[in-house]
């Protein structure tokens, strides 16, 4: 090999290296993000006002640097339930209508309340104040979290 054909493959090597090395101390240094590290508290269940449906709320906390979505709930055995948004459709009109997943913002919180984002439970469960269930909510990028919901009276519900 000529000494112009070991300069010739020594810029691209040299360009690899320092670009592997500049992206290694990135990533030590933490630059690079966390997974979400998410954390559900704060579960509440309304005894049931109706017979179609009740509803629970959580707090959803993300203490990593990178963002999650809420994409589904799993209720106990013989219950359905679903990740629900309070939509308005006229003037002091509102239904319920599925969320879809819902962004769980990183180093942030996902509060569910009543005017907003809920789960959606039917057919209502047989609850008294203090009876706890236990819901299984789905990340797109973390593992399934499994919380607990406390029934309330929906005057006191405190979010």
């Amino acid at each position: 090999m000529t000494s112009a054909t070991l300069r010739s493959a020594a810029v691209p090597l040299l360009a690899g290296v320092l670009t592997l090395g500049c992206l290694t101390a990135w990533t030590v240094t933490g630059n690079a993000g966390t997974p979400p590290r998410l954390d559900v508290t704060d579960g509440r269940i309304l005894t049931a006002s109706n017979t179609e449906a009740t509803a629970a709320f959580f707090t959803i906390s993300n203490t990593g640097t990178t963002a999650d979505e809420l994409t589904g709930v799993t209720a106990p055995a013989g219950l359905r339930a679903m990740v629900g948004r309070d939509v308005e459709v006229a003037a002091g009109a509102h239904r319920m209508g599925m969320a879809g997943a819902v962004p769980v913002p990183a180093r942030g919180a996902l509060r569910m309340a009543p005017t907003g984002l809920d789960v959606m439970v039917s057919p209502p469960p047989r609850l008294v104040p203090g009876d706890r269930l236990t819901f299984t909510l789905h990340f797109r990028h973390s593992g399934p979290v499994t919380a607990e919901a406390v029934a309330v009276r929906p005057g006191q519900l405190r979010l």
